[in-house]
């Protein structure tokens, strides 16, 4: 069995481009997808939970269009 030593570990989990995985990049890069990935699932949560609330987002854009 293998094993391998606490120092072989980096100290940042690093992506593709070789920096922080974690890092706030802006542009085409692998850290502005995960960041993506992120927001769109705290938003999908966010209208889940509105929903489940009783509240519709279409019912109420089409009760706003009605004045």
């Amino acid at each position: 069995m293998e094993t391998r030593s606490s120092s072989n570990v980096p100290p940042v989990a690093t992506e593709y481009n070789g920096v922080d995985r974690n890092a706030f990049l802006f542009g085409w890069t692998p850290q502005a997808e995960i960041w993506n990935g992120r927001l769109a699932a705290i938003g999908f949560l966010a209208y889940l939970l509105w929903d489940l609330a009783g509240y519709s987002v279409l019912r109420d854009v089409l009760h706003l269009m009605s004045y």
